[in-house]
């Protein structure tokens, strides 16, 4: 099993950016792809950005491509999510997310993720 904090959200303005981070416990970080996912009130859960265990390929939504990044380091067992160009839409509580498939590389499906953190709040003001 393996336990996940998220940190690094607050408030910035729009055109601002802010990296969050998310640490994993256990000695099997390596093993799980990860996976971005936020959820604004009022809205449902949606996929943001993942990667795989290696960190050699990643994917996103397109309501995010070309701003943020999700990268990985394995040997500190931490997924990060470099957010650039925020807009107000970006607005959300985001959350990471470990899936211990091994058949898969890659898993934009929140429900197949296996374990989530309890969320980190990012506001962008206009």
């Amino acid at each position: 099993q393996v336990q996940l904090v998220e940190s690094g959200g607050g408030s910035v303005q729009a055109g601002g950016s802010l990296r969050l981070s998310c640490a994993a416990s256990g000695r099997t970080f390596s093993s799980y792809a990860m996976g971005w996912f936020r959820q604004a009130p009022g809205k449902e859960r949606e996929f943001v950005a993942a990667i795989s265990r290696s960190g050699g390929r990643t994917y996103y939504a397109d309501a995010v491509k070309g701003r943020f990044t999700i990268s990985r380091d394995n040997a500190k067992n931490t997924v990060y999510l470099q957010m650039n160009s925020l807009k107000p839409e970006d607005t959300a509580a985001y959350y990471c997310a470990a899936d211990r498939n091994p058949t898969i590389v890659i898993e934009t499906r929140g429900p197949l993720y296996d374990y989530w953190g309890q969320g980190t709040q990012v506001t962008v003001s206009s």
